[in-house]
């Protein structure tokens, strides 16, 4: 045949597929119904798992099997969507446990950050509740988590990824660890100085301290410097650090704020690699809240070690038209080469196609957490 003869048949054979689907689809909502009627839940990971296997026994050669399976593990997928959304639309949607407010309360509140005043973790702060917010700091990233879990702070700001250095990994941990969720993010612009005493001059220095993510995004200028690089807890910390040494071979990366705050001269300006540098910072609360104009969603989940499953899962976004911003991994502690993903989508979780795309992922994957809709 030539090219436009297997066209002409692969037209027709197109329209089978399409009218069979279609009448697959039907059957599909014959079975919702009746699993609403029952209460029955919608994914049967056994009764699929042998549908799967039946199916790819009736291709013929590998190849053929396994294009099979794929293509009915998305069918499948599909049906799937189609029934909870039916069950949505006879009331049966999936209860999130959030409560919705109209706005944040930032009057009145205690504010914890970690680090010393000047450090970005404060100015974050003062950004998202004003300048005459009630803040404190406290000397590592778990205790802020610590204290607004136990009530002792309404609100914790914490740093979770950076334009130049990435990922906070630390911080993603502890989002597990602790039950607080997100409630806000804040955008920082972060402009380093390289901050010494007063008597000291830019070949006076031999050791710079400071956070390791702040070492990271002036790694270029540094580096080329050939300097000792110490890390510390906060970049403000660093900054303190020199002033009380009053070592004029020392210096600390932190911000103009910090250096003017401890009595610090600024050696060098704006030594960060990106000139765009911005750090996000999420805010943190124990009550499980979302605004009303909400408009991102952070969650976490758990994948068995096995062929497909992340695309499975993400496979919910896309047939539930959910944008999703980013995806991040950290290993399982105890579980060689198991992940935890995080991902943050576009949406509310009032938003039927959000709860649908939940629902899926909830039973399709291991330990769901939904981190916060803010």
């Amino acid at each position: 045949m030539d090219l436009q003869e297997c066209r002409k048949e692969l037209d027709q054979i197109d329209q089978q597929i399409v009218a069979l689907f279609e009448q697959r689809m039907k059957v599909c909502g014959a079975v919702a119904e009746y699993k609403i009627s029952v209460g029955k839940e919608v994914y049967d990971a056994d009764r699929e798992q042998q549908k799967l296997e039946t199916v790819g026994a009736l291709a013929h050669g590998n190849y053929n099997q396994t294009a099979v399976q794929e293509l009915f593990s998305q069918m499948m997928t599909i049906s799937r969507r189609y029934q909870y959304e039916m069950l949505a639309e006879n009331g049966q949607s999936e209860e999130l446990g959030f409560e919705m407010v109209d706005s944040l309360e930032k009057q009145g509140v205690r504010v914890v950050y970690q680090g010393v005043e000047g450090a970005y973790g404060h100015q974050a702060a003062l950004k998202f509740f004003g300048e005459d917010a009630d803040t404190y700091h406290v000397p590592m990233f778990e205790d802020a988590m610590v204290e607004v879990e136990e009530g002792k702070a309404d609100y914790a700001v914490l740093p979770i990824e950076n334009s130049s250095a990435g990922a906070v990994n630390d911080n993603y941990d502890l989002l597990i660890k602790y039950h607080n969720l997100i409630v806000g993010e804040v955008f920082l612009p972060v402009t380093h100085a390289l901050l010494a005493g007063a008597d000291a001059e830019i070949s006076d220095i031999r050791t710079v301290y400071s956070h390791p993510q702040a070492l990271a995004q002036c790694s270029q200028y540094l580096n080329e410097q050939g300097w000792h690089q110490v890390s510390f807890a906060n970049t403000a910390v660093a900054a303190k650090k020199v002033v009380e040494d009053g070592d004029r071979t020392q210096a600390a990366v932190a911000s103009e704020i910090a250096g003017k705050l401890y009595g610090l001269k600024v050696l060098k300006p704006a030594i960060q690699n990106n000139k765009n540098n911005t750090t996000r910072f999420l805010v943190l609360s124990r009550r499980q809240i979302f605004c009303k104009n909400a408009s991102k969603i952070s969650i976490s989940f758990e994948l068995p070690h096995r062929y497909g499953t992340l695309y499975n899962v993400l496979g919910n976004f896309v047939y539930n038209h959910v944008n999703m911003f980013m995806i991040e991994s950290r290993p399982i502690q105890g579980r060689n080469w198991e992940y935890r993903f995080f991902i943050d989508i576009e949406g509310n979780l009032e938003d039927i196609a959000i709860k649908n795309a939940l629902k899926s992922i909830e039973q399709e994957s291991r330990n769901l957490r939904i981190l916060g809709n803010y």
